[in-house]
């Protein structure tokens, strides 16, 4: 709730200062169900949230307004017309083949963020007939693990991506060693072995480390000392050569390589040194012929660090492409707190419900084209974005509604006796309402004499009065007679009657445990054919929401998706 009062602020503030520091009520809220459809079908608490904003930003000064929007962002970044299609990629024309890559280190599961940039890079290449690359930058054996390798490449798959080369960075490392022993050799690089404090203090003044202008000499001999694991972690690392005086103290003689003594996961203890993110990412877009980097605004310093790199090798530096980043509210996207949660025990694994991870979305029955197709109408945009579960279950509607079969399910069920019913043991419904092609599913009534016996939703009965008529859906009117802990009511009609419409079953009723957003459990009652239906099936659940096949055996289990 705290995220939709802080878009609500946000646009509350926008629409005051484009109207002289009073904003309409009517305007924001249509500005947010634009935004967040999923609120549509609650207008009423929204305008009441909105309503609130408005009267306490319509007090304050046009200063203070401008003082909050400025806390909140810029204005720009919110604009959802700077979220559509892909723009032309730039300096096509100094290329012979448009070359990208996916660079994703193996330290977690992917999430919406990195699949951004993921479908960015490869359908550009696709565009332009040309090259994607998969490239696993795995040179820190500290945080590498190696059942993310499987996790990444399948999380792939399912988007929709494929690769014309795959590479592990740490199957390179001799290639990295090469390199900077020609920088070494050439003077433009060296080995380092001051106190992390006491060299920042330097830097940050503008000044060299006494390890600088030391012989080359001395900086080979300490780099076969290295090379033979005589430091330990900390002790020595290779810096590259920059000016001093940059403007940005990051840049100035930045790390490129250091000692690591924990073996590797895949390669063991074989190295002690292992290169640095920025050290081992541009020589091998070099190596690759990677002609475009897709990647997020934040690794401006990089590109920095990346570019003097390039110069001192005579290279080029490939056109850098940058986007905006990606917020999903309500949800923690880091990796680092994913792993420690699903080491600890906190989660129950990397598609745990509660995680925004591409294998917990699969897991709740999101599907691969509705991803793809939100995250290309994001595009290019160096803008932030922040994407709501209601935009992203809106997307994913649009595609399962269609292939997703209808079933009844009733959670927390209470029984339904209807006395003096028909003679009808069956009902039969179709698996989709607007596909006339679509089969028929059978539901056998529980039939007891002359009376037939259903089970509701807690919730539905709980609403109903004596008294009153509601049609059980698809089927017949039935008047409620009596209500305890079960309802009696006898039968009223067939024909569709005005009143509440209710979802049922009946007879052959199977258990089925739903796991929520929230990781809770709802048990209820399904209609029999639910039994039937294999792992990894989208179902809607009539007036419940859209699932996904969970398990079922030993018990049968599915995981709610939303409305």
């Amino acid at each position: 709730m705290e995220d939709i009062r802080r878009e609500a602020l946000k646009w509350t503030l926008v629409n005051a200062l484009e109207h002289r520091g009073k904003a309409n009520l009517k305007a924001v809220v249509r500005k947010l169900v634009a935004e967040l459809p999923g609120w549509r079908c609650k207008i009423g608490e929204l305008s009441e949230i909105v309503r609130q904003e408005v009267a306490e930003v319509n007090a304050w000064s046009r200063e203070e307004q401008l003082y909050q929007l400025r806390k909140i962002g810029p204005v720009e970044r919110h604009k959802p017309r700077e979220r559509r299609g892909l723009s032309e990629l730039p300096d096509l024309d100094k290329y012979p083949m448009v070359v990208t890559r996916f660079a994703p280190n193996p330290n977690g599961p992917l999430h919406l963020g990195h699949v951004r940039t993921a479908l960015l890079s490869h359908e550009y290449a696709r565009r332009y007939k040309g090259k994607f690359i998969l490239r696993f930058e795995d040179t820190n054996p500290e945080n590498t693990l190696l059942e993310m390798y499987e996790l990444i490449k399948r999380d792939l798959r399912w988007i929709g991506l494929s690769w014309d080369e795959e590479y592990a960075q740490s199957d390179r490392i001799e290639l990295y060693y090469g390199y900077a022993e020609r920088l070494i050799r050439e003077g433009k690089a060296y080995i380092c072995t001051c106190e992390v404090g006491r060299f920042r203090e330097l830097r940050d003044r503008g000044e060299a480390c006494p390890c600088r202008d030391l012989p080359g000499e001395e900086h080979l001999g300490r780099w076969e000392r290295m090379l033979s694991g005589d430091f330990v972690k900390g002790e020595a690392v290779v810096r590259i050569k920059t000016d001093m005086k940059h403007p940005n103290p990051a840049v100035r003689d930045w790390s490129a390589l250091r000692s690591v003594a924990k073996p590797h996961p895949r390669v063991g203890e074989r190295y002690s040194v292992w290169p640095l993110y920025n050290f081992s990412a541009a020589i091998d877009d070099h190596e690759m012929g990677v002609t475009h980097v897709i990647r997020g605004k934040e690794h401006e310093v990089n590109e920095q660090r990346q570019r003097t790199l390039y110069k001192h090798l005579g290279w080029s530096y490939p056109t850098a492409v940058q986007h905006g980043r990606l917020a999903m509210l309500g949800v923690a996207l880091s990796k680092t707190q994913t792993v420690r949660a699903v080491r600890g025990g906190e989660l129950s694994g990397y598609d745990d419900v509660r995680l925004g991870t591409i294998a917990a979305l699969r897991r709740r029955g999101f599907v691969s084209e509705a991803i793809r197709q939100l995250m290309l109408d994001i595009g290019l945009t160096l803008v932030d974005s922040s994407l709501s579960w209601e935009t992203l279950c809106a997307y994913n509607r649009k595609f399962v509604d269609q292939i997703a079969s209808r079933y009844f399910f009733v959670a927390n069920p209470v029984e339904l006796f209807v006395h003096n019913a028909p003679e009808l043991k069956e009902a039969r419904l179709r698996l989709h309402p607007n596909r006339p092609e679509s089969s028929e599913r059978i539901l056998p009534l529980d039939r007891r004499g002359s009376t037939l016996v259903f089970h509701l939703s807690g919730e539905d009965a709980a609403a109903l009065g004596e008294g009153q008529v509601f049609r059980l859906k698809d089927l017949m009117n039935v008047k409620l007679t009596k209500k305890g802990r079960s309802l009696e009511a006898d039968f009223h009609s067939l024909e569709v009657a005005d009143g509440p419409k209710l979802h049922w079953v009946s007879g052959g009723a199977v258990e089925l445990e739903v796991i929520k957003p929230d990781n809770t459990l709802e048990h209820g009652l399904a209609e029999p054919a639910v039994a039937g239906l294999q792992i990894g099936t989208i179902v809607q659940f009539e007036r419940y929401g859209f699932s996904r096949i969970d398990a079922v055996r030993p018990k049968l289990v599915a995981v709610y998706g939303h409305r």
